[in-house]
């Protein structure tokens, strides 16, 4: 079964099923269940050991990013305790004076935050659900805002850990540059650039549409906040016991994020001699993580405990707080590592069988850009993986283009980036779909039910864009063409629909 069409059934399966019910842990089980069933022949011992066997590999590799979610969840519980959120809220609302700045402003530190998906998804959640809660902004829509500020701008980032990605995942013996080849797909990674574009127009005109427009429509009435999650809104275990002040948030998120940027030189060696470009490309951003959420827990200890800011009894109930808040992400995302593990190439090998279907339909010269985009986003989105896409893809489309088109070669790679990042944006077996609904606390499906209408809109937008530079050569015509289509797209929107989530007059 391994490397044959059987191998796109789990993840189809476990997509179609959460999509049905609603449900996302049993349909995740059913997917990996089944996944491992095929891998085994259908011998159920053998399949169970194997599901069993795949989780404890998926989540031993990962278990950095588990420590920094549950971290960041008792930081996030303690500051809430601390009374800091609350006078952050009331500060925010004399600043802030509707749901179109709010979203703004929420967008603009998404931006800032743009050396790694993860810590952008979590950060932005937590600093500004409590500002877009006041001013009674969907989940939903925050959800969107975080998410198309996270894969997008990192990889348009240079100095990012997905940089790092692109340039590792060439094939051995290549005489490219990797770090320039990433530079060179910056200005042609349509996706990215048409989602920023387009995230910015639903937050400036509210005009939602689809599942979108029908959530917001309901969260007007009142707030909408997930079973997950609500159990955390306004009881006695997040009821503020102290007197934090806006300082008591804004200094534990700057140490947060200049500790994980520290992390991340310093794992990259930059106490070597490497330069600080160096020193990201070849970070480990989890180790980072883990890193800085430590520095900023004990930076919290220290600036609450001897001030009396949160008595000491109150800030160790935090740890149980805080791993509760973080249980809904942590399980979706050790299954969804799990289903990644099953489709990988020690298994199903569902990249292998992708693969080999692109090599075969190879000869289609002028619309391989629009291919490798394609083939990119039902890989990453089947897989919930735009790093394991990326390394995929890449190395065929070197195969296949060669060194010597390295202009097509460029085209094919910002395609395969672009492909990826979309197929990961709409998948809900994404790490990062995960994180962002974590983030905003929205339920997960409703984050995906409502993102996938608007990924669709931009990915049509980017393919087209993607023909027009496999006839053109020139990845600045399809970005002009994507461009144009996307504000086509807008003005209809702007005509047919009604705007929905606008700041009160």
């Amino acid at each position: 079964m391994a490397e044959t069409i059987w191998s796109v059934l789990p993840p189809i399966l476990t997509i179609v099923l959460a999509l049905a019910t609603q449900e996302v842990y049993m349909s995740l089980l059913i997917g990996i269940f089944s996944g491992a069933m095929l891998y085994s022949n259908f011998n159920v011992i053998q399949a169970i050991l194997t599901m069993f066997a795949v989780m404890e590999e998926k989540v031993g590799g990962n278990v950095n990013i588990l420590v920094f979610l549950v971290v960041l969840g008792i930081l996030v519980a303690a500051i809430s305790r601390s009374g800091a959120t609350e006078a952050y809220g009331k500060w925010a609302g004399k600043k802030i004076h509707g749901k179109r700045s709010a979203l703004f402003l929420t967008a603009l530190l998404g931006i800032i935050i743009f050396i790694d998906d993860y810590f952008n998804c979590l950060t932005v959640g937590t600093v500004m659900r409590p500002i877009t809660d006041r001013f009674k902004v969907s989940r939903a829509k925050l959800a969107y805002i975080i998410d198309a500020t996270a894969a997008p701008v990192c990889i348009l980032a240079p100095v990012s850990s997905w940089a790092a990605a692109v340039g590792s995942s060439l094939p051995e013996g290549t005489t490219i540059d990797g770090f320039a080849l990433f530079l060179r797909t910056i200005p042609v990674n349509l996706y990215a650039i048409l989602t920023m574009l387009f995230m910015l127009f639903i937050a400036w005109t509210g005009r939602d549409f689809s599942t979108m427009g029908a959530i917001v429509r309901r969260n007007k009435e009142s707030m909408i906040v997930s079973q997950e999650y609500e159990n955390s809104q306004g009881n006695d275990e997040t009821k503020a016991f102290g007197n934090g002040t806006v300082l008591d948030l804004l200094l534990p998120i700057l140490v947060l994020i200049a500790s994980c940027v520290f992390g991340m030189l310093y794992t990259g060696g930059i106490q070597e001699g490497k330069s600080i470009a160096d020193a990201f490309a070849d970070c480990d951003s989890s180790k980072a993580l883990v890193l800085g959420s430590f520095i900023s827990f004990v930076f919290v200890a220290l600036l609450y405990l001897p001030r009396g800011i949160l008595p000491f009894n109150k800030f160790c109930e935090c740890f149980v707080l805080g791993f509760k808040a973080m249980v809904p992400a942590v399980f979706i995302l050790c299954l969804a590592w799990t289903m990644s593990g099953i489709v990988s190439d020690k298994y199903l090998n569902l990249g292998g069988y992708v693969g080999n279907l692109v090599q075969m339909n190879s000869s289609v010269g002028l619309f391989l850009p629009a291919i490798f985009f394609v083939v990119a986003g039902f890989l990453a989105f089947s897989t919930g993986t735009s790093w394991g896409t990326f390394g995929i893809l890449i190395p065929i489309a070197v195969a296949v283009v060669g060194m010597e088109q390295y202009e097509l070669l460029v085209l094919m790679v910002a395609a395969v980036l672009s492909g990826a990042v979309a197929g990961d944006h709409a998948s809900p077996i994404s790490d990062t779909t995960i994180l962002a609904s974590a983030g905003a606390q929205c339920s997960h499906i409703i984050h995906v039910s409502t993102q996938i209408p608007y990924v669709l809109l931009v990915g049509v937008c980017s393919f087209v864009g993607y023909i027009v530079d496999g006839f053109t050569k020139n990845g600045f015509a399809g970005l002009a063409v994507g461009v144009v289509l996307l504000a086509i797209c807008c003005f209809v929107i702007c005509a047919k629909c009604e705007p929905v989530e606008v700041d009160e007059s």
